[in-house]
């Protein structure tokens, strides 16, 4: 198994991942607050039922990015999501990506799908979370 360590700071937060075996751990990045100030902000995927309804995950996700907001001084916007994943695995079919190089980006491209219809409302449109 893969692992991925993280060095919460306030200021800088380190990033390190493992060997795909677990034994070994090499520094992939660090994140610096002050690099994302004013120039970024989240944009969260928020999954509804097919009724249009909450779930559990919904939930689970608002939880989720009240506890960052918290600690993490960026604008923070949900994005109703409906079938991104659905979406992302058809654009990646029709990229041609094999089977298996699609299962390993899927969840990128649903978040390119996720930014995307973002991007495409509005700024009046785009209410903070």
């Amino acid at each position: 198994m893969k692992f991925v360590g993280v060095d919460y700071g306030l200021a800088r937060t380190g990033l390190a991942v493992s060997d795909p075996e677990g034994r070994l751990a090499f520094p992939l990045m660090t994140l610096r607050l002050e690099d994302f100030s004013d120039r970024k902000a989240f944009v969260v995927g928020l999954p509804l039922t097919l009724d249009g309804e909450e779930s559990l995950t919904t939930r689970q996700i608002r939880n989720v990015t009240e506890r960052l907001k918290r600690r993490v001084s960026l604008p923070f916007f949900f994005m109703m999501e409906a079938l991104s994943s659905q979406e992302a695995w058809s654009d990646l079919r029709e990229a041609g990506l094999k089977m298996r190089k699609r299962k390993a980006v899927l969840d990128q491209q649903a978040a390119v799908r996720i930014l995307s219809s973002f991007l495409s409302l509005a700024p009046q449109d785009r209410s903070p979370a």
